[in-house]
């Protein structure tokens, strides 16, 4: 018999040391008794599959939630309206006030591929659309990739973009990142779209701009909303929570291809919530097709910015951006 390479020996055993680190386990939620956690000792994530498909929780092991949680809608299903909930989830884009909002209050199906798991929502009445997140979380550390799609269970074309909205828990600050900046006369052509919304106010104190980042503070005693939403290739948006920093990234390519005037990411906020929102290229999905739109999420702690200009968060979101 023949033995294995020592290097190859080495090189499985990595693996599947790496692959049994990710653990996949049923679970109850707040009153929602079919659900599965994720964990690899670090950080953990709750899915749903009640409701769905949501990403109801993330944070560090046995810390608090990053996601907003709805406490009066937990644990609950069947309803006859849309509900927030809160956590993360996929919609469509451009915002429709029927489609967008097409219920998710009822039970999906969940698929266990070794550490990743598949969650896949029912068929929507409301746009014959079928809406699936595979979520991997890496065997250490906090990276997490979330592949959204969306497939046309129809009989005819449907044009939309994927659409990913993260609700973050309150009294935090959302750091977006504006594309590499220059200098004119040298730089003379636009780099990206700054989209308003008809209620956008830069006047409003929760917004401030450097050169190079665009902050939303969230505000538990400030109910008028905000928005505004931009484009950059290498879209990404950060939460800072006390000293806990969640990231999230995503690669656009063509902005006269993504919905909302060119918008790659967007941000909104209430007295209740922020959202980190990034948005793929709008398509025009043809019967049995499907388009597809991933994040790539990380989770950091002991984060302290001393001040809110461009060297202090370079500072600290950079490497973190790069690692």
């Amino acid at each position: 018999m023949t033995s294995m390479p020592r290097t190859l020996l080495l090189t499985l055993t990595m693996i599947l040391s790496a692959s049994a680190a990710v653990k996949i386990e049923k679970t109850q939620y707040r009153g929602w008794p079919n659900c599965y956690r994720i964990s690899n000792g670090d950080v953990d994530l709750i899915v749903t599959t009640d409701v769905g498909p949501r990403i109801i929780r993330y944070g560090f092991s046995g810390g608090p939630n990053m996601f907003k949680e709805f406490d009066e809608q937990i644990g609950k299903s069947g309803e006859a309206t849309w509900q927030a909930r809160g956590g993360h989830r996929i919609w469509i884009a451009p915002e429709d006030p029927v489609l967008s909002y097409a219920l998710d209050n009822s039970t999906i199906s969940a698929v266990i591929k070794g550490d990743v798991i598949e969650l896949t929502g029912k068929v929507e009445k409301e746009t014959g659309l079928e809406k699936r997140m595979t979520v991997k979380l890496a065997p250490t550390g906090s990276n997490v990739e979330v592949v959204h799609r969306i497939a046309n269970k129809t009989g005819k074309p449907r044009e939309f973009a994927p659409w990913t909205l993260t609700m973050m828990a309150q009294g935090g600050t959302a750091i977006v990142t504006f594309p590499p900046r220059g200098t004119h006369p040298r730089d003379l052509l636009p780099t990206n779209p700054l989209v308003m919304w008809a209620f956008t106010d830069f006047t409003d104190k929760r917004w401030q701009f450097t050169k190079k980042y665009l902050l939303l503070r969230q505000d538990p005693k400030n109910a008028n909303p905000q928005k505004t939403g931009l484009f950059n290739k290498e879209t990404a948006g950060a939460y800072l929570s006390g000293s806990n920093l969640f990231i999230k990234t995503t690669t656009a390519r063509d902005p006269r291809k993504q919905p909302d005037f060119g918008c790659s990411f967007e941000t909104f906020t209430n007295e209740q919530f922020l959202e980190l929102e990034t948005l793929g290229q709008l398509a025009n999905v043809r019967p049995g097709a499907s388009v597809e739109h991933t994040e790539h999420w990380s989770l950091h702690r002991n984060v302290k910015i001393s001040s809110w200009t461009d060297a202090e968060i370079d500072r600290v979101l950079l490497p973190l951006l790069n690692h």
